[in-house]
C-alpha cells in the first residue's frame, strides 16, 4: 500500500509525512522523528506575483507570503508609486531577516500583454515563478441595476473579471514555461455564490461569480502541468475600500456584522493563513476549490 500511494501520489520534497513518516522510523531506528507540518507551509525560495499589492488585502497577503519565506514577492497596482504602506511593508520585511524581498512595480490588470510581459521579465529575473494570487478589484456599490450605467459595469468587469483572468494567465505561463508547477489564488467574494442584501451590487457580484467558474475551468486545463487554481472568498472585510462605505454610512458597521454568526466583519490579517496554505505544499491535492472565510455568512 505504501508503495502504490508514493507511485500515484507526488510528495513534497520534505520526505515522508504522517503515518509513512511513523513506518519509517519504526524499520530504521537511526531515523530521528521530528515535526514536518510546519515544513509543509514553508514557501522557502519560492516568487510570487501578487496584484492589487499596494494595500489592503493583496499587500497583507504578500507580507504573509514573505514571512513564510518566500524569495521575492512581487506586487503590483494601478498607482504610478507605492504607497507609504507598501513601503513600511517592504522595510518590515527586510528586517525579518529571512532574506525574503518585497517589491513593487506599476501595472494595469486590464492590460494582458503588459502583465504578460511583466510576468516574463520576472521569470528571466528569477529563473521561476511559483505562486500568483489575483487580489485586484473594484466595487462600485449603491446603484440600482435597472439603472446601472454601461460604462461603470464594463468598468467592474475589466477590473474584477478580465483583470483577474489575465493575472493568472501572466503567472501561469511562467509556471508553464519552468515546468515545476505552482498555485494560482483568485481572490472572489462570498457575494460571488450568494446575494447581497443591499442594493447595488449586481455587477460586483457578477464579477465574482465569473472569478469562480474561470478558477474551476483553469484548474481542468492547468492540473497537467502540476499547476493548481483555486478561489479564496472573503466575507465583509475592514479594507480601505469598505472603510470608505463605513465613513459615509457607519450604520453598515452594525448591519453587516449581524449578518454572520461571528458577529463582526472579518480583518484582511485574518486571510493570511489560508492563502499560505494555498500558496504551499499543504494543499499539495487542493485544485478547483473555492476556500470561504466569511465569518459563517453563507452558513446562516
Amino acid at each position: 500500500m505504501t508503495s502504490e500511494v508514493q507511485q500515484y501520489s507526488p510528495r513534497p520534497s520534505i520526505g515522508p509525512l504522517g503515518i509513512e513518516a511513523a513506518l519509517e522510523v519504526k524499520a530504521n531506528p537511526f531515523v530521528q522523528p521530528c515535526p514536518k507540518i510546519f515544513d509543509e507551509f514553508t514557501l522557502a525560495d519560492r516568487v510570487a506575483l501578487v496584484s492589487g499589492g499596494n494595500r489592503g488585502i493583496g499587500l497583507e497577503i504578500a507580507i504573509a507570503l514573505c514571512e513564510a519565506g518566500a524569495r521575492v514577492v512581487y506586487c503590483f497596482d494601478l498607482p504610478e508609486e507605492p504607497s507609504e504602506v507598501f513601503l513600511d511593508s517592504q522595510d518590515f520585511v527586510r528586517k525579518l531577516g529571512n532574506n525574503s524581498r518585497l517589491e513593487y512595480f506599476s501595472a494595469d490588470v486590464r492590460d494582458q500583454h503588459l502583465l504578460w510581459k511583466k510576468a516574463e521579465e520576472i521569470g528571466d529575473q528569477e529563473q521561476r515563478l511559483d505562486i500568483c494570487v489575483a487580489a485586484a478589484g473594484i466595487a462600485k456599490p449603491n446603484i440600482h441595476c435597472l439603472e446601472y450605467p454601461a460604462e461603470t459595469f464594463k468598468e467592474v468587469m475589466d477590473v474584477n473579471a478580465n483583470g483577474v483572468f489575465f493575472t493568472a494567465q501572466a503567472g501561469g505561463r511562467q509556471m508553464a514555461r519552468f515546468g515545476r508547477g505552482g498555485s494560482i489564488i483568485m481572490v472572489a467574494s462570498v457575494l460571488g455564490s450568494v446575494a447581497a442584501l443591499a442594493h447595488g451590487v449586481a455587477p460586483y457580484s457578477s464579477s465574482k461569480s465569473a472569478v469562480l467558474q474561470m478558477a474551476r475551468s483553469m484548474a481542468c486545463e492547468l492540473g497537467c502541468k502540476k499547476i493548481r487554481v483555486n478561489t479564496l472568498s472573503p466575507g465583509y472585510i475592514h479594507t480601505q475600500m469598505i472603510g470608505s462605505f463605513l465613513d459615509k454610512r457607519p450604520d453598515l458597521l452594525d448591519e453587516w456584522s449581524r449578518l454572520n454568526p461571528l458577529g463582526r466583519i472579518g480583518r484582511p490579517d485574518e486571510l493570511r493563513g489560508v492563502v499560505t496554505w494555498l500558496a504551499s505544499d499543504a494543499s499539495t491535492f487542493c485544485t478547483g476549490s473555492d476556500i470561504v472565510v466569511d465569518g459563517g455568512h453563507c452558513a446562516w
